[in-house]
Order: structure tokens, then sequence, then C-alpha cells
């Protein structure tokens, strides 16, 4: 055997045994922060059972709170402070079953569970933590979704959290968000961008973009071509949504949307559907995404007859919670005069 042969084989041998340390350490760190997990959840159990049982006196919890902190720090020194005990206490209240914390949670860290229990609706809660999960959110995504209000733009869905296996298919207003975010392009208070650029600022954050949209989408192509007699057509955006089964184009328009805007994405959708679509496929989404959106485009174009063509609204910088709020409901209003009457 040759010189050059050994330490091909050696070095193998060696990438070989670090693979098999690091899926140890992972499978061993899973591990530990599973019971972690289940360790506080325990606990927070044990403080609400006990607090029952004085509930007579309202100062009771915070007393118990106190004693309980002041014991295990001695004894285990930090990580047992008031503060982390109420939030074990919390974690608890919000989803008091344990089976549905190791079947559905399993894969989450402790700051998963940290970050969401800012949230003052425990259905939003437990939805938060549920799709973190299901989508592998790290905690910086998990974060940034429930600051731009993920749950409220999605309209609420109780029949998935009560779905053990999370199998119900959302409705396609529901999969589509509204106003989308999109602060990561990078874009600042009064530049100028073009359509063009803004199609690079989403392909770049392509991950980020894709979160955004809402669940189950996959990247397909950019300016995707499709050739007719009629001439060359190139659609800007086409993602399959494996929730929905089917093709979601995308037309990107910087100023407010038209009449023509919508009447080309109604174009691409059919010209997609007879050219694209397979068997097995649902009949292809069209969204036209603009920096404006319309009530009268959406009350009198073919948008209010279509269930497959929308408008959704994106807004290049991180409003205030204040603004965010006003968009949200503007544009489930427009969503609602787009399907009104059908």
């Amino acid at each position: 055997m040759s010189d050059l042969t050994l330490h091909s084989n050696t070095e193998s041998f060696i990438g070989d045994i670090k693979r098999l340390v690091e899926q140890g350490r992972n499978a061993a760190y899973g591990a530990v922060n599973a019971v972690m997990i289940e360790t506080y959840w325990r606990i927070g159990q044990r403080i609400v059972e006990q607090e029952q049982k004085g509930k007579e006196r309202a100062e009771y919890g915070t007393q118990l709170i106190e004693m309980l902190s002041e014991e295990l720090t001695k004894t285990y020194g930090k990580g047992f402070s008031k503060r982390n005990l109420q939030y074990f206490r919390s974690f608890y209240l919000t989803f008091n079953n344990l089976e549905i914390v190791q079947t559905r949670l399993h894969n989450l860290k402790w700051s998963h569970i940290l970050t969401t229990l800012r949230v003052e609706d425990p259905v939003a809660a437990r939805w938060y933590l549920q799709t973190a999960s299901q989508e592998m959110w790290s905690v910086r995504t998990l974060d940034r979704n429930i600051s731009t209000q993920y749950f409220e733009r999605h309209f609420k869905q109780p029949q998935i959290l009560e779905n053990p296996e999370n199998k119900v298919v959302p409705d396609k207003l529901e999969i589509l968000k509204s106003p989308i975010m999109a602060e990561f392009l990078g874009f600042k208070h009064d530049t100028d961008f073009s359509e063009t650029e803004l199609e690079k600022g989403l392909i770049s954050h392509l991950q980020d973009f894709l979160v955004e949209m809402g669940r189950g989408f996959a990247f397909v192509a950019r300016q995707q071509h499709i050739f007719t007699d009629m001439g060359d057509f190139y659609i800007d955006l086409v993602f399959y949504n494996y929730l929905l089964k089917c093709f979601v184009l995308i037309d990107l328009k910087k100023g407010q949307i038209t009449h023509q805007d919508v009447g080309q994405m109604d174009m691409y959708v059919r010209m997609y559907d007879d050219l694209k679509r397979t068997e097995g496929d649902n009949p292809t989404i069209g969204i036209v995404l603009c920096s404006e959106t319309s009530k009268d485009i959406a009350r009198y174009s073919i948008l209010h007859d279509s269930d497959n063509l929308f408008a959704a609204k994106y807004m290049p910088l991180m409003p205030t919670e204040e603004e965010l709020r006003r968009e949200i409901e503007q544009q489930k209003e427009l969503y609602r005069l787009q399907q009104e009457n059908k």
C-alpha cells in the first residue's frame, strides 16, 4: 500500500470517527435538553398544584416562589431565581399536557419556550411553539415572527392546534401572510429601488422570505421562461407549496397594484396551469406582491371573482407595532372585499 493510499484511508477513518463523535454529542445534547425541559415543566406543575392548595390567600403564590427560590439556590446554585420559577409556572399553564410537550415540542430548546412566554394569548403561544417545532424555526426566527404578529396575520387556526399530527390543510388566505415584512432586504427610508433590486433582495434572503411567506413553501425558479405563440413571458418567482399541493407564482411590483398587473397575473396562472401543472397538482395560485394594495382593485377587478389570485403588500422597513396592527386590519379588509359574495 502506497503512502498516498495509506494517508487517504487514514483521513477517511479519522473523518468517520469525527462524525460519530459529533452524532453522539448531538444525541446527548438533545436528550439532556429534552430532560431539562420536562423537568422545568414538572416544577411548574408542582408550583401550580401547591398554589391551589393555598389559594384562599392571594399572597401565597408569591411567598411560595420566593421560599422555593431561596432553598433551590442554596442547594443547586444559580438557575432557580424567582423569575425562572415563574417561567416554569407559565410554561406549565401554557402547555398543561406533558404528552404534547414530549411529542410536539421535542426538538425545541428552552430558549424557544422562553421567547414564546411573552405572548399573552395562550392559544397563540401554543401555536407558535408547535409551529416552531414543526418548521424547525431558530430562536431568532421565532422571535422575529412573534414580533411581526405571525399568528395574527395567518388568521387564527384553532383546528390545527387540536390536531395531534397537524394534518389540517390551511386555507389559501391562512397560508399567505400580508403585509409581508421585507425589512431584511436592507432598504432605507426614502431609498429608491427598482423591481429588479427587489427581486435580487428577495432571492438573496430567500430563506427569510420563505418563512415570511408562510408554511409549506419551496423555491422553484426565478424569472421562469414561458414560451407561447403570443411571445416570451418571464414569471418573477415560482414556488411550490407542499401543503396546498400547488404552484405559487409571484409577480413583483414596486408601486401600487393596477388592473393591468392583475390581468397579467391571471394570464400567467392560466398559462402555467396549461403548460406546467401536472396530475395531482391543485390549480396554480398567483400573487401580485406590491408596495400598495387597493380596495377598488380588490372589489372590482378579477381578484374579486377568482379564488386563486391575490394581492399581497410588502413593507421594506419594519413598521412600528401600531403601524403593523393597522396594516394587518387593512389587509384583512382587502381579503374580505375580494372574497365576499363568492
